[in-house]
């Protein structure tokens, strides 16, 4: 939906230089818009937790997910947020193998995603025991908190079919990705 079609409720959330399919195909339902938004902001923004390992868990979650909106845009936030290509790309094959690129800490945040997004039912105490090892209770409220809300965002552009702009895909293409 165009910002001049979009009411006005909406319309403070498009952006001149191009607007996110997540808020276009929100803006038909402007009353979630104005409190899904807010809430992405504050789960994805900044905070104590840096970008680099924010990107890793929502990365990893959608792979796990198999989301290619957010894999593709997320590949070039990890990117810019300090992960290497190949960082990038062992976070979207998802094998332990890939993994080896990682910190010890940052196998411990995996494991955990991976239990977390790429399971049902309780996580496996190894892996909470694993990530307690690293981070305090805080970061794990919030990268649980993370974790989940990819999780939402993967099933809604999956189900609705948004799609990655083009300059994404340059990028991903100028990156060997």
């Amino acid at each position: 939906m165009a910002a001049s079609q979009a009411p006005l409720l909406a319309r403070p959330y498009y952006r001149e230089q191009g607007t996110s399919p997540i808020v276009t195909s929100l803006a038909h339902v402007p009353e979630a818009l104005a409190v899904t938004m807010p809430f992405i902001a504050t789960v994805l923004g900044p905070s104590a937790i840096g970008a680099r390992t924010k990107e890793l868990a929502i990365l990893r979650t959608s792979a796990r997910l198999q989301c290619e909106y957010c894999v593709c845009t997320h590949s070039v936030v990890a990117l810019d947020s300090g992960c290497s290509a190949a960082e990038v790309r062992a976070l979207r094959v998802g094998t332990d193998e890939g993994d080896a690129v990682f910190s010890a800490s940052e196998r411990a945040l995996l494991g955990w995603v991976d239990a977390v997004a790429g399971a049902t039912g309780p996580v496996a105490p190894a892996a909470a025991a694993d990530l307690a090892a690293y981070y305090d209770e805080a970061e794990i409220v919030e990268l649980t908190l993370l974790c989940a809300a990819t999780l939402m965002l993967n099933r809604y552009c999956t189900a609705l079919g948004l799609p990655v702009s083009a300059a994404t895909v340059e990028r991903l293409a100028a990156e060997g990705l």
